[in-house]
């Protein structure tokens, strides 16, 4: 009898055996399938879009428009001609910037010096530039010229505006300012009047007494006379 038993526990045993080989296998299975998945995941390459660029539009300006070239200023559009250049069709604009008695003559294809004038809101802005505190700078004033000047011609109105504000001295007393100094402000400010005035179509006096009182000129003006 007691031989049998020690049968039955080898049995037992073999089949425990054979269970876990079989579970070992399925695992096995499962897991295949996995690595082959990730295979394939690693092969497939993503599709790249391409951005296509938007198509850049070229402003066109009638007679009688008010522009603005960033070297000398606001100017209007007197004529729009053809000429042909080395068999070639070319068609310009042509401004007259009457604030220097000076007609420029512009390809349409190189406008890109071009701007067209500002809007209501950006004079408002450059009214409240005006009010503000000029910033003092310590460096030499042969650097700082030099900045004024490229901003005077940089076209852009707001730095216009801030050469002004900071050239400003409140006054029209020649001591109180050099030569150079005065030279850039009134340059600066008569660039800035003529845009007001193409802007809000009125008067050059009712524009410096706008610009006068932003800067707060016209107190002093009084007082002075």
């Amino acid at each position: 009898m007691p031989k049998k038993k020690k049968k039955t526990k080898k049995i037992t045993k073999l089949k425990n055996t054979k269970k876990i080989n079989f579970n070992l296998k399925k695992k096995s299975k499962i897991q295949t399938p996995d690595k082959k998945t990730s295979v394939v995941n690693v092969d497939e390459k993503p599709e790249i879009k391409k951005i296509k660029k938007q198509p850049t539009e070229k402003k066109i300006y009638g007679l009688k428009d008010f522009v603005v070239y960033p070297k000398h200023g606001v100017g209007k559009i007197i004529a729009i001609e053809k000429a042909t250049i080395g068999e070639i069709e070319i068609q310009f604009y042509k401004i007259l910037v009457e604030k220097e008695k000076l007609t420029l003559t512009v390809p349409i294809n190189q406008q890109t010096k071009l701007r067209p004038i500002s809007s209501v809101n950006q004079i408002n802005k450059c009214i409240s530039i005006l009010k503000t505190k000029p910033k003092i700078k310590r460096t030499m004033w042969s650097r700082r010229a030099q900045e004024y000047d490229q901003k005077i011609n940089s076209g852009k109105i707001y730095e216009l505006a801030e050469v002004v504000k900071d050239l400003n001295k409140n006054t029209d007393i020649i001591a109180d300012q050099s030569y150079s100094e005065r030279q850039l402000f009134e340059k600066a400010y008569e660039r800035l009047k003529s845009e007001f005035e193409a802007v809000l179509k009125v008067s050059t006096e009712d524009v410096q007494k706008k610009m006068d009182k932003a800067l707060g000129r016209t107190a002093n003006l009084e007082n002075t006379e």
